[in-house]
């Protein structure tokens, strides 16, 4: 019987699941499979830390470099995360012919060309589809089912994190710093949370989305990103009024032969399909030009679902070796080589808005504030305006047909500078194919 040989680097939460699915499926991926994967070793910089699996204490190591330098070890499985020492561990296991899975987004996303140059030379795949999505197989997706489609149209949840906090704010009428208390109490929320609700997590997976379905390379800061810490209940409610919900978007379009690409909260119309994806849930809805639309749905975080998608491209490159040996990579491994991928400029996309102004209760005010907009080409399609006082000032709320950023930007800067204007403009973007 053949036997595929793995090293995993990183026993933590993912870790741990990685070790429960091939120790309690073993058997049956042996008989699907017809050989066997064997965990051979184990590296971690905690060997003690109580785990929710365990494992023989000789298959257990704290340097890494023993699985790398293992010369009977075929693939190497990398969940330490962050962009070192995991990127020099990755390149090692290359240089020493070593097939890599990866969960490591930020990787990825901000070192991955070097990765895949290094992965075409030494004829070794990286398998990555855990680090985005989780459980969700959008990788294999786009780079495999969609390969003979052009990508017309992306729009994604891709943290669990600011899903909840959002859908805790519109089911419970909470405010946002209430919820996200409740968030990190429970566990959906890291101690420092900004790595998930300033948009940074989606930004990176994002990336990874964008280099494989436009065949590119892209850097973090070529990309808006915006997170939700300025979302208060009280546009939510506006929103629901209005017939929306608001919704961490990543969003993507191909025009032409350039791509529009941006991440920020999101008003999407209530019959959506992302509008009805709560709690953690990610979702990814794409339109491919032959395939039409695509829904994809599931957990996007935690330990046995991403276990799930590490094991599965565990799989892949272990039934490749199988059938060829270490020569050729994965369907799809050198895209990210392109050159950088031509993004249109924030300023330059086109989309509808919704404002919010707090501005005081007098004659004259809505016409002064319209007149502005209109000078800057901004056409409004619809009005809210009642007699919620705060501090003197009442909320008018404004939805517009499709305008330019820049424009909204300039118009916004001379509203805000209006005695009768009270506080900064709440801006949110809008996607509603309704108001085109």
């Amino acid at each position: 019987m053949n036997i595929i040989s793995i090293g995993l680097i990183g026993f933590g939460t993912i870790g741990s699941g990685v070790v429960k699915l091939l120790t309690e499926a073993g058997r049956d991926l042996k008989r699907r499979l017809g050989f066997e994967l064997r965990l051979k070793k184990i590296a971690d910089v905690d060997l003690k830390r109580v785990r929710p699996v365990s494992v023989p204490a000789a298959m257990l190591t704290p340097d890494p470099m023993e699985i790398v330098n293992d010369p009977e070890i075929d693939i190497v499985i990398e969940l330490i995360g962050g962009c070192e020492p995991a990127g020099e561990i990755i390149k090692a296991a290359l240089r020493r012919k070593k097939h890599v899975v990866t969960a490591n987004k930020a990787l990825l996303a901000e070192c991955g060309d070097e990765l895949w140059h290094l992965a075409r030379q030494e004829h070794c795949d990286i398998g990555f589809e855990a680090s985005v999505g989780g459980t969700i197989p959008i990788i294999k997706t786009i780079r495999e089912s969609l390969v003979a489609n052009e990508i017309e149209h992306l729009m994604a949840i891709m943290n669990g994190t600011t899903n909840y906090v959002l859908t805790k704010m519109t089911d419970e009428s909470r405010e946002f710093g209430e919820v996200l208390a409740e968030a990190q109490r429970l566990g959906f929320a890291e101690a420092d949370p900004s790595f998930d609700i300033d948009g940074k997590d989606t930004a990176h997976k994002l990336a990874i989305v964008l280099s494989l379905a436009y065949g590119g390379t892209v850097r973090l800061s070529d990309f808006y990103c915006e997170g939700i810490r300025g979302i208060s209940h009280q546009d939510i409610e506006f929103a629901r009024e209005l017939g929306y919900r608001v919704k961490l978007l990543a969003i993507a379009f191909k025009r032409g032969e350039k791509v529009e690409a941006r991440i920020h909260p999101t008003m999407i119309p209530m019959d959506h399909l992302l509008a009805s994806v709560g709690s953690n849930y990610n979702a990814f809805y794409i339109v491919g030009s032959a395939s039409g639309p695509i829904f994809l749905f599931g957990q996007g975080a935690g330990m046995m679902p991403t276990a799930s998608a590490v094991v599965g491209d565990v799989v892949d490159i272990a039934k490749r070796m199988m059938r060829g040996g270490k020569k050729g990579l994965s369907p799809g491994a050198g895209e990210l080589m392109l050159q950088p991928l031509d993004l249109i400029p924030f300023d330059e996309i086109c989309t509808n808005y919704y404002f919010r102004f707090m501005a005081a209760d007098r004659a004259g005010v809505l016409s002064k504030i319209s007149g502005i907009l209109g000078n800057h080409n901004i056409s409004i399609a619809s009005v809210i305006q009642k007699g919620r006082k705060k501090d003197g000032a009442v909320p008018i709320v404004m939805v517009t047909h499709e305008a330019r950023e820049r424009d909204v930007k300039e118009a916004l800067k001379k509203i805000e500078r209006l005695e009768v204007v009270h506080e900064r403009v709440k801006v949110i973007r809008i996607e509603d194919e309704r108001l085109k």
